[in-house]
């Protein structure tokens, strides 16, 4: 399965001279953790940057300043972190690997014309291994149900009625039966 099919379609963008509170308003309002930062040079937009929620949360408690202060700083001078990138037909395990070996919890789709196709985060894979796990679980389930059916049968069709002889059941009355 490749990272296309767990990744997020509609990825969020934010100019680098927006505001920090505009972009903070922007995550709250599309209910994402990132918005991806960019810069329009003459008609052509180019990706520089993404902003993450931990960012502006660390930006404020971190450097120890009044939220007040920071929120009118501009997006571009937050310093979000540098982009790190994949093909949408890179695998899933490729993809752990990259945010792995990067320090990273998302990354942004490029697909080989140089354009954005979507975001995936780590909680992407997470929930996409959840739902794999789960399909192996009940696969293991399945399986143990065939085997106790197939072992019932087995042990039904051993069970066969034992015929004992008239005169011979008789006798296993008397010696059994009170």
């Amino acid at each position: 399965m490749n990272i296309a099919t767990i990744s997020q379609r509609s990825v969020v963008a934010v100019d680098e001279h927006a505001s920090l509170q505009e972009a903070a308003q922007l995550m709250r309002d599309r209910h994402v953790g990132a918005v991806v930062v960019t810069r329009g040079d003459a008609g052509h937009t180019r990706l520089v940057g993404l902003l993450t929620d931990r960012d502006l949360a660390l930006l404020v408690v971190a450097e120890g300043s009044s939220p007040r202060a920071q929120v009118g700083g501009a997006v571009g001078q937050a310093g979000g972190k540098g982009l790190v990138a994949i093909s949408p037909q890179a695998s899933q395990a490729e993809a752990a690997q990259t945010m792995r070996e990067a320090g990273v919890r998302r990354l942004l789709l490029i697909d080989g014309q140089g354009r954005l196709t979507g975001i995936v985060t780590l909680d992407d894979l997470i929930a996409s291994y959840a739902d794999q796990l789960g399909d192996v679980a009940a696969a293991l389930e399945r399986g143990i149900e065939h085997e106790v059916e197939r072992d019932r049968a087995a042990d039904d069709a051993d069970a066969a009625p034992v015929l004992v002889p008239p005169d011979l059941a008789v006798s296993w009355r008397r010696v059994f039966e009170p």
